[in-house]
């Protein structure tokens, strides 16, 4: 296989780790937690779509809205009850616990439903994959589709964000909760919303990453999650922009990685890249450096 069809795969495995760091990066950026559950959300997705279209029969676009719309409850249900009540808890370490529990819980709870058994998600995807220099390169749709969507998404957000009034209190309440409650922000009602959007790119992350890799198990958002969140300190956790590129380019490391170096080490050597970052340049690269006052 060439360079340029290493790249292209590393292009479309980082675009799916960037729609899910993006989602990651809101609600750090935002809310200031970890939800370690994402990638649980995007499990939960993926079965939603596995369900209505392989099972039932119903048309891609119908259960990608259907998982959109479980998930963005979902999102707004594990806040509610799992994380308000812990945000002015003494220590971080309460919030992070409980976002292990809750992704321990999304597993178990769907590993009851489905079973353990590995499932074959058919491709919501339509098009066929683009040839090139007499067939040796090859970009599936999967990889047109999910760079595409990855874009789309992260230039709307930088706009919403910017441009919206909603946008705005999101800024407010990442600079500081209680002065922007004082301004007459409704800092849960900004969180949920947060959360709600954070969860229903987790749904279309969990789609269009099965239709790339097409299987299916209750453990399928555990890892992409964790690379996720990799590629979001990578490029700088709270930044849309940053999301974006650390995840293109943990995509690039980890298929480069497999291709010239071992595909059983392909995993550490993701980590690996985590460790130099948070040791060189901790606040990522696109991050930046905040001094707190005491």
């Amino acid at each position: 296989m060439s360079f340029i069809q290493y790249l292209i795969n590393g292009i479309s495995l980082g675009s799916v780790y960037a729609l899910i760091a993006l989602g990651y990066t809101m609600v750090y950026g935002i809310a200031k937690m970890l939800n370690f559950a994402h990638g649980d959300v995007i499990m939960v997705g993926a079965f939603t779509v596995y369900t209505l279209c392989s099972t039932l029969g119903l048309p891609p676009a119908v259960g990608i809205l259907v998982a959109v719309v479980l998930c963005t409850c979902l999102g707004i249900s594990i806040e509610k009850v799992a994380y308000k009540p812990l945000r002015k808890a003494a220590s971080p370490l309460a919030v992070l616990i409980t976002a292990i529990g809750v992704s321990y819980l999304l597993q178990n709870a769907v590993l009851l439903i489905f079973g353990a058994d590995t499932k074959a998600f058919t491709s919501v995807v339509p098009i066929e994959p683009i040839k090139l220099a007499d067939g040796q390169i090859s970009i599936s749709g999967e990889t047109l589709v999910t760079v595409l969507v990855c874009l789309v998404i992260m230039v709307s957000l930088i706009l919403f964000i910017n441009k919206s009034k909603v946008g705005q209190a999101m800024l407010a309440v990442s600079e500081d909760k209680g002065a922007a409650q004082l301004m007459g922000i409704n800092v849960n009602s900004t969180i949920a919303i947060t959360f709600a959007i954070g969860s229903a790119l987790a749904a279309v992350a969990g789609v269009l990453y099965c239709s790339a890799y097409p299987s299916l198990t209750p453990y399928t958002g555990s890892m992409p999650g964790i690379k996720a969140f990799v590629a979001a300190v990578f490029g700088g956790i709270g930044s849309i922009p940053g999301a974006f590129i650390g995840g293109i380019l943990l995509g690039i490391i980890e298929t480069f990685g497999k291709a010239y170096i071992s595909s059983q080490l392909s995993d550490a050597i993701v980590f690996g890249v985590l460790i130099v970052v948070l040791l060189v340049k901790p606040s990522g690269l696109l991050g930046k450096n905040i001094q707190e006052k005491v």
